[in-house]
């Protein structure tokens, strides 16, 4: 099965496929939820670097968070795609079992306090007011009441998933190993009817 996004992988597709694998395992994340990030922060270029915040790679370190985790910004920016995924895995793995959707390791990267909150609640912190947030970031205030909350972030990131993946998307963690489970367990139920069928 093709990845989502793999054909805007322009190096070490095959290598990077694999590790996104290894790592969203690692982390109980589907690689799907990774690499939708991915596109969202920087189209896939793991040297993309933002002209104003300097914010650097795949999920867009900023110089403090890459020196927080051991590194900086400009170490990131040398690195390869597969490299740097090695720091994005360590950025990621204070959530592990905290993240149960898409919208959870979306959250990781752009707001962490947001992660696993209900969907009314609201963006904001003891440093920056719920207006200057939503004053900065205007595409997620849907309703446009200077405000942002956890449901309407979601609903303006699921929009830029493609038509095709949206339903996948929507799902948490759970339904999808349920979902999984169920497909499964079909398939174990068609094998013993044709198994049953060719001993008669």
């Amino acid at each position: 099965m093709i990845m989502l996004y793999e054909e805007h992988v322009k190096t070490n597709r095959s290598a990077f496929i694999a590790k996104v694998v290894s790592i969203s395992k690692i982390l109980g994340i589907e690689p799907e939820w990774l690499m939708q990030v991915f596109m969202n922060e920087s189209g896939m270029n793991h040297q993309a670097v933002n002209k104003t915040s300097n914010a650097t790679g795949l999920i867009q370190f900023m110089p403090d968070t890459a020196k927080a985790l051991g590194t900086t910004v400009e170490a990131l920016k040398a690195m390869t795609n597969v490299q740097q995924l090695d720091w994005v895995y360590k950025y990621l793995s204070p959530y592990t079992g905290r993240m149960q959707s898409y919208i959870d390791v979306y959250f990781s990267v752009f707001f962490p306090l947001a992660v696993g909150k209900p969907d009314d609640w609201v963006f904001q912190t003891s440093k920056l007011s719920a207006a200057i947030i939503a004053k900065q970031n205007p595409v997620f205030d849907l309703n446009k009441d200077g405000k942002l909350t956890v449901a309407e972030v979601r609903e303006a990131m699921l929009r830029k998933v493609p038509s095709e993946w949206r339903d996948f998307f929507y799902k948490k963690k759970a339904e999808i190993m349920i979902s999984a489970g169920a497909v499964f367990l079909m398939a174990v139920a068609a094998g013993i009817i044709r198994w049953w069928l060719m001993k008669k």
